[in-house]
């Protein structure tokens, strides 16, 4: 019984923990896996929210640059055009 039953021994004594060691690696980067996954979803949201969140944030600028730009110019225009405009008279002083 020296021969092959040491071999099949040996085989048990060392194959078992091997195979168990790679089902318990398996099922562990299985996990990690997953957990990346969930982690990336919720960075992909982030990231949809920060765009959201900054495109908003572009229209306003746009905004105030438009009133800025436009509406100092159309209220400089405006305010040349009333001086250049005949007053009338009430009969109130203007102080």
């Amino acid at each position: 019984m020296d021969g092959p039953a040491n071999v099949f021994i040996a085989l048990i004594v060392v194959g078992l923990p091997v195979i168990l060691l790679m089902i318990i690696a398996n099922r562990y980067f299985r996990l990690r896996e997953k957990k990346l996954e969930v982690e990336a979803g919720m960075a992909a949201e982030k990231a949809a929210q920060y765009a959201s969140r900054s495109h908003d944030l572009e229209q306003r600028v746009r905004v105030l640059e438009q009133i800025v730009t436009d509406g100092g110019a159309q209220t400089a225009a405006q305010i040349e055009a009333l001086r250049d405009a005949p007053r009338i008279e009430t009969g109130e002083k203007v102080q």
